[in-house]
């Protein structure tokens, strides 16, 4: 049975539309053929613009070859400035918002070929406060955030890529919600020039997609690095298994997951170890929640100075907390940011990649908001290149993964690492499926 061609993967569209075996008019068609089907009720995308997409993929089917993104359309999350669609951030200060520039990880995919075919939903400037996005697996739950529309909008076949951005766990909390692969780059690797600063020390750009072969697609442009694009592994990989302290809130699908990759990944040859908890790294995500807040208040300080009635009561919320946290602690928090990360990039000497939870378990009920990033702060604080790799679903039908973590500026090899990982354990779920296939699609 052949398959829609908006269901296909970014790194064979890629193919195809090289091959000119597929043209870009057809596959923007089919995309929006699928927001049209459900954006009613996704509700993935806060600006979309049908008719300059299928004229730029008109004008690209016309030239040569642009680069390796030659014809993808993609989705951009509304947190990145855009010369053509408006940004609003989330927020309704910004309402009206018309960015002279492109942001520069979209100027980068613009200049490979790629094709931006709209705006996804941000919660309000990357925080807590959740938009109208559902889950495309269950539109009960949350798709997560704060990436909630481009995780969701690749989930359910809108786009085969969106860009999206982690300050604590926004990319691989909507990644594991929503069952696709999510990819957060080591810290600085991708340009943050014209995305809305939350927190200096953490924001990260990266994106989704259904595959890891997919994200290393796009990651080798937004971070021009070709080796990204060589997944091949020969070795068995050293694995870490870390729990982390937050283990108790873990819920058992996620203790399954967590149980089930360790003994796959043991047949299949791997080394796997417990990594042991280090009791100090109980303080971490509370320190990461006081960068984070600190830097906030520091970086919407127009907004919390001068908008304060347009902000949404839990930001301010943030942003008053952030306020009262002094520049001396700030500075003694981020020395103790950096203690810890000296310690955690020393178990690279004994593993390759370490394996920890993605969440707590499944997605939760849309109306009690996004999820909580707990498993993810420690790993944005240390920068470290993260992957949600989708293999497992808990008992609401809805999907669970883990989180695989990597040796910082290692991400070419955290990568191919990854795909030797999640072939290993899809192969041991279902041998005949793939992640994109794993739940049913409305």
């Amino acid at each position: 049975m052949s398959t829609a061609l908006n269901r296909l993967g970014a790194l064979e569209a890629a193919r195809k539309l090289q091959r000119r075996e597929l043209t870009a008019v057809q596959l923007v068609r089919a995309c929006f053929a699928r927001i049209e089907q459900r954006e009613n009720t996704i509700h993935a995308w806060t600006a979309l613009q049908k008719q300059a997409a299928l004229d730029h993929a008109e004008a690209l089917d016309r030239s040569p070859l642009r680069g390796p993104l030659h014809g993808l359309p993609i989705g951009v999350k509304d947190l990145f400035d855009t010369v053509d669609l408006p940004t609003r951030y989330g927020s309704p200060i910004y309402e009206r918002h018309h960015p002279g520039l492109d942001a520069a990880a979209v100027a980068l995919c613009r200049h490979a070929g790629a094709i931006v075919i709209g705006k996804t939903v941000t919660t309000e400037f990357a925080t807590y406060q959740a938009g109208p996005t559902r889950n495309p697996r269950n539109e009960a739950y949350t798709p997560g955030g704060s990436s909630s529309g481009s995780a969701a909008a690749v989930a359910d076949d809108m786009v085969p890529f969106a860009l999206g951005s982690q300050t604590a766990g926004s990319i691989i909390r909507p990644a594991s919600y929503c069952g696709i692969v999510g990819y957060k780059p080591t810290f600085g690797a991708i340009p943050r020039a014209g995305v809305k600063s939350l927190a200096e020390s953490l924001d990260t750009v990266g994106g989704f997609a259904r595959s890891v072969p997919d994200v290393a697609l796009f990651a080798s442009v937004l971070m021009r690095d070709p080796r990204l694009l060589n997944l091949s592994y020969d070795a068995k990989p050293r694995i870490g298994m870390y729990r982390s302290l937050q283990w108790r809130h873990a819920q058992s699908e996620t203790k399954e997951a967590f149980a089930q990759a360790a003994a796959t990944l043991s047949r299949a040859g791997a080394h796997v170890e417990e990594v042991p908890l280090p009791p100090e790294h109980c303080m971490l995500v509370q320190l990461h929640a006081d960068i984070m807040a600190f830097e906030s208040s520091q970086s919407l300080a127009y907004e919390r100075l001068e908008h304060a009635a347009q902000l949404s009561p839990k930001i301010q919320a943030i942003l008053e907390a952030g306020a009262q946290i002094s520049a001396e602690e700030h500075i003694k928090n981020l020395a103790r940011a950096a203690e810890s990360r000296a310690r955690v990039d020393g178990w690279f000497d004994k593993y390759d990649v370490l394996l920890a939870p993605a969440a707590s378990g499944e997605a939760p009920f849309a109306d009690l908001g996004t999820g909580d990033p707990q498993f993810s702060r420690a790993w944005t604080l240390f920068g470290l290149p993260c992957l949600n790799l989708p293999f497992a679903t808990g008992p609401q039908g809805l999907p669970v993964g883990l989180q695989l973590i990597g040796k910082r500026y290692d991400d070419h090899r955290t990568v191919a690492i990854a795909a030797w990982i999640h072939e290993r354990l899809l192969a041991a779920r279902e041998p005949d499926i793939g992640a994109s296939d794993m739940w049913p699609r409305g």
